[in-house]
């Protein structure tokens, strides 16, 4: 090799070398910015409704989450509801509201998702409010970094599974009812999941709606909503997330945790979900292990089914409660 091509090659290796390493930068940066809530300023908008510029932006400076808060008061559940705190495992304590229903028969225990907090679950048309008419009983759980709960967070349902245990453990003991139903969305969904399979949390049914099959894939579906490659960048920010927080991101798979849930199950998903796509909710749906039902959604997004199709939502909702029985009944088992 002549001195010149020596000279071009190092050039293009140290280039390379550049490249890499200001990727692997942008990714911490990205990662953290998702998982870690700010104090303030506005949230970044969602990647549809961004401009070219505004995409460039982003994928340089990271997005901006304000830590969710809530302005709404537990008495919009109605005026038997209750604050309590919810210490967990490892240290954070949760914030959670509880509201007896005209049917003490069935306890709902509700989480939200990705920069949620509970009060975005029971506005009008919101399923906590749907299952109040119903006549359940709910309680409403803030994960550790969000709204009344102690942390400014989130690991995309990883540790937040540690929340559902402990919350799960905390309504079985302070608030028996003869049937627990867990439910979840997107990221709730993915925590519910995890406790049952991680934690032995073992509640007489599941709910889950927009659920994400692994990390890696919800990941690369936002890249896809920007119109940008996923690789190598989702494969770099799943990497740096999870040693952010401290775990493996690319062990946290709804699908792998769907195989030890063996209670009821009823999966809802939005036909043209971008963030968690139809094909993701079936694999988890296929992965289950018990009695389950599937319903789809058309035309519905990453989204809230009770406001858009109420009376759908309602009618598989209701019809798969009447069909739940209590865990240590002999028909359950």
């Amino acid at each position: 090799m002549t001195k010149r091509a020596k000279r071009h090659a190092l050039i293009a290796a140290a280039g390379l070398a550049v490249g890499f390493v200001g990727l692997n930068f942008m990714a911490y940066k990205h990662a953290y910015a998702m998982m870690h809530f700010t104090n303030g300023g506005a949230r970044t908008a969602q990647a549809e409704e961004l401009s070219v510029a505004q995409k460039l932006k982003v994928l340089i400076t990271g997005i901006n989450v304000p830590r969710p808060v809530s302005n709404a008061d537990k008495s919009q559940l109605g005026t038997q509801a209750v604050s309590v705190r919810i210490p967990c495992d490892d240290g954070p304590t949760l914030g959670a509201w509880f509201c007896a229903g005209k049917d003490t028969n069935i306890l709902i225990i509700m989480f939200h998702g990705y920069t949620g907090e509970k009060s975005s679950l029971l506005q009008p048309l919101q399923p906590a409010r749907a299952f109040q008419e119903a006549g359940c009983s709910v309680m409403l759980v803030d994960f550790r970094g969000s709204g009344e709960s102690s942390e400014s967070y989130c690991t995309i349902g990883y540790k937040e599974s540690l929340d559902v245990a402990a919350a799960f453990r905390f309504a079985t003991k302070e608030f028996p009812h003869a049937r627990t139903v867990l439910f979840g969305q997107s990221m709730g969904a993915a925590a519910l999941l995890r406790a049952i399979a991680q934690y032995g949390v073992q509640p007489d049914a599941i709910i889950v709606e927009a659920v994400f099959d692994t990390m890696l894939h919800t990941v690369k579906n936002r890249f896809q909503l920007m119109h940008v490659p996923s690789f190598p960048s989702a494969e770099l920010l799943v990497f740096w997330g999870g040693k952010q927080a401290g775990f493996d991101g690319f062990t946290l798979n709804p699908v792998r945790y769907a195989t030890k849930v063996s209670c009821p199950a009823l999966v809802m998903h939005g036909e043209n979900d971008p963030r968690a796509k139809i094909e993701d909710g079936r694999a988890v749906f296929a992965a289950l292990t018990g009695p389950k039902t599937f319903k789809e959604f058309p035309s519905a997004g990453h989204e809230s089914y009770v406001s858009r199709y109420p009376a759908e939502w309602k009618t598989a909702v209701v019809g798969f409660l009447d069909t739940v029985e209590p865990r240590g009944s002999p028909s359950a088992r």
